[in-house]
């Protein structure tokens, strides 16, 4: 035995077998009070399957070995597809299965639909982010589609609405689920759409659901294995949006060319592409030079869906750290009882509590389109909640990773991948200055935003002065608002909302603690040790 050198000790095990959503207190209150207390115990069945060590191996070998382009067949015909690892088949299937792609959309859909959907894609994204690309692309594209679809594809509208993934390479009337993908961005624009130079042609006659020829390429053409996708081209309208299927009605394939799979720094379980339009087939959606408007009404769903993301990216970096400072050993005490990794820990579950607060009430908003109030909330915090959780999440994740050290740096932990997951919600779906430019328009062109804005945040005057102080400061920049000052605008529109729930949700010691900690300009402020412990127990499930 001379050669054995130590005995292993004092090192965590990993966290899994747990409840991803009875051990998140702030998430099962948030979906009661919203409006889908109905959706509970289903709710508590996903949480306990994905939160398993084999889902959880799942997420990591969708990411460990990436999709894979495969442009010709062995005969020397063009295929076009993309080869997935099983995993990936296995995690599209639970995320059908439990609906997060049309959970609204159905005829039967329940009041509190979105909310509950929200919980179920929160949870989802703590095991793998790849795979809710074309999940929020579907969930965005279903309600346009149910307007708009071409009359040659009526049939379509099953499968649509299914809880079925079928990842056979066949025409999608043929399936028992479809994917529907998005593709807007070329090489000379990115989000500058109007430069956009692919062309329509009317291949008869001009007008709503009529076929155009295309010709052109995409940038980035998001999970290029869909079923169909909403494209933005020039038609001698203007930017207009097309629907432009896989295969066409007679069954052969549509000429969309896959030039090459996106090397990405994260995101790497999902296919993203470049494409060449060779005379291809697409079918208009609505009136021609209305593309922006069409493609925008998909957009705010998926804008939405970068925030839950990042929320539930973020929530699984805190349960992660959480879980390793209840075990590990540091200076004669475990991590979690040293005051200050105490104070870092409980201000990063505070933080997560006041965006669980804020999103389901953002969701909630959502599933009111015809209120003006909820319309005019809805179309303004989607992009402000976009951006400053995205931007909030990077830090965040990295705060996680010192929390277990070295050990958080390597990739046999979850976290690295998380933090190279981060950066994509931010960017997708419009980055940073697009979210703050929206927020500013919303603010000049949605009737009743400001009357909703005093709605909301006067309902909490008077209970803090950090919060008080802030809504006083951000009016008098809404008076006129310069471009140069919409990421704050954004920003702070984002945390007031925010600090409406948490002063109305929150326990008062809670809520006080949030808003110095978030509003107060004056620096970083010590927690009250009693605050701490409850955010921290709530945040692993131990107390109501």
């Amino acid at each position: 035995m001379r050669w054995q050198t130590h005995t292993v000790f004092n090192q965590p095990i990993p966290l899994n077998n747990s409840n991803l959503f009875l051990s998140d207190i702030s998430l099962t209150e948030a979906v009661a009070r919203e409006g889908a207390g109905w959706d509970a115990e289903l709710l508590a069945s996903i949480g306990q399957q994905l939160g398993s060590a084999e889902s959880l191996e799942l997420g990591r070998l969708a990411n460990a070995n990436p999709p894979e382009l495969l442009r010709y067949d062995s005969s020397g015909e063009r295929l076009d597809d993309v080869r997935f690892y099983p995993a990936w088949h296995l995690l599209m299937q639970g995320l059908c299965a439990n609906r997060v792609h049309n959970l609204p959309w159905q005829e039967d859909a329940r009041q509190g639909s979105f909310v509950a959907r929200a919980a179920r894609f929160v949870q989802h994204a703590q095991v793998e982010a790849g795979t809710l690309c074309p999940i929020t692309m579907t969930f965005g594209a279903i309600p346009l589609l149910l307007k708009y679809l071409p009359k040659e594809f009526q049939p379509w509208l099953k499968p649509l609405l299914s809880d079925r993934y079928d990842a056979h390479l066949s025409p999608g009337a043929q399936k028992r689920g479809l994917l529907i993908g998005m593709g807007m961005t070329e090489k000379q624009g990115g989000s500058d759409v109007l430069s956009n130079t692919t062309r329509a042609e009317a291949i008869d006659k001009r007008g709503p659901g009529e076929m155009y020829r295309i010709v052109g390429h995409k940038w980035f053409f998001s999970v290029p294995q869909s079923d169909a996708h909403l494209i933005l081209a020039q038609a001698k309208g203007g930017l207009s949006c097309f629907f432009l299927p896989r295969f066409l009605p007679d069954g052969q394939r549509n000429q969309v060319r896959f030039e090459r799979l996106k090397d990405k720094l994260g995101n790497r379980s999902n296919a993203s592409s470049e494409v060449e339009f060779c005379d291809a087939t697409a079918w208009l959606i609505g009136e021609e030079g209305e593309g922006v408007r069409s493609i925008l009404k998909m957009g705010g769903y998926t804008r939405f869906d970068c925030a839950l993301g990042s929320h539930g990216l973020m929530r699984r970096a805190l349960s992660v750290a959480l879980y390793h400072a209840h075990q590990r050993q540091a200076f004669g005490k475990t991590l979690i009882d040293l005051p200050i990794m105490r104070q870092v820990l409980g201000r990063m579950a505070l933080q997560l509590e006041g965006q669980t607060a804020f999103l389901f009430r953002l969701a909630r908003a959502w599933e009111s389109p015809g209120n003006p109030h909820e319309l005019a909330y809805s179309r303004l915090f989607t992009p402000a909640a976009k951006f400053s959780i995205c931007k909030a999440g990077i830090p965040f994740v990295a705060e996680a990773m010192e929390v277990l050290g070295g050990a958080g740096y390597c990739e046999e932990s979850e976290l690295p991948r998380i933090y190279r997951e981060m950066p994509v919600n931010s960017i997708w779906e419009g980055s940073g200055n697009i979210m703050s430019l929206d927020v500013l328009r919303v603010l000049a062109k949605q009737p009743g935003a400001m009357e909703m804005l005093h709605a909301e945040f006067d309902e909490v005057k008077g209970q803090n002065r950090h919060f008080d102080r802030s809504w006083r400061q951000l009016q008098q920049r809404l008076h006129k608002p310069q471009e140069e000052w919409g990421r704050e605008v954004a920003r702070m529109l984002a945390l007031l909302a925010t600090g409406t729930q948490v002063l109305q949700h929150l326990s008062p010691p809670s809520g006080e603690a949030w808003c110095r900690m978030m509003l107060d300009s004056r620096g970083e402020s010590v927690l009250p040790n009693q605050v701490l412990i409850d955010v921290l127990l709530r945040a692993t499930g131990r107390a109501g």
